[in-house]
């Protein structure tokens, strides 16, 4: 006959503390993304050690200030997809107040917004892309042209397809009965490849812009 104070059994599945593979197999992917990213680094650096000149002559045509203005937005986009994550790990993936109520928006609101500040950023840097083909600064016309559209249109490629995984995300969010751990990770997988993007940017920035 079994004890009345007989020791409670173990749990029969027990929690291992084990890296989520999603995660995992997100940043190992960014990682070969960041080798991808450092090869065209080091074509930039190749073409302009060999065209001085011309490179001084080209930067000049830049609107660093305009340029600017949109970094500064594209690297705003991280923190509000920073906010979306917040609330996709304490599993709100709609706001609970009105529209103004930032403070208690979801995953949703704030991943609206990101989306919304990276179109932004597209659609600058593709009005910047008119106004220096109209001064003569093409993919075709020189050393400077091939590396400046390579190197920002590869990156603009990627924001590209950071903003349709904003969406599905959202409309994820809206199909499933229940936001459970599923969306919120990968919501979170989301924001680690935003973040990558807005990093390569800022170097990018800071080498096609302010390095004379």
């Amino acid at each position: 006959m079994t004890s009345a104070t007989q020791a409670p059994s173990a749990a029969p599945h027990p929690a291992l503390n084990r890296p989520n593979m999603v995660s995992v197999g997100t940043v190992v992917w960014l990682s070969s993304e960041l080798m991808f990213f450092a090869g065209l680094f080091a074509m930039y650096f190749t073409l302009r050690s060999t065209s001085g000149e011309l490179w001084a002559m080209e930067t000049e045509k830049l609107n660093v200030p305009f340029a600017l203005v949109n970094t500064i937005i594209l690297v705003s986009s991280s923190f509000s997809c920073q906010f979306g994550v917040f609330a996709a790990e304490r599993l709100q993936p709609r706001r609970t107040g009105g529209p103004f109520a930032i403070a208690r928006w979801g995953m949703v609101e704030w991943f609206l917004l990101t989306f919304f500040m990276g179109a932004i950023f597209v659609s600058v840097q593709a009005y910047e892309y008119a106004e220096l083909v109209s001064e003569g600064v093409s993919l075709s016309s020189n050393p400077f042209g091939s590396a400046f559209y390579i190197t920002t249109g590869f990156h603009g490629i990627h924001v590209i397809g950071g903003l349709i995984a904003f969406l599905l995300i959202i409309g994820r969010a809206f199909i499933a009965r229940q936001f459970g751990h599923f969306e919120a990770t990968s919501a979170i997988v989301t924001s680690y490849y935003w973040h990558f993007v807005d990093v390569v940017w800022i170097g990018l920035f800071l080498i096609i812009y302010f390095l004379q």
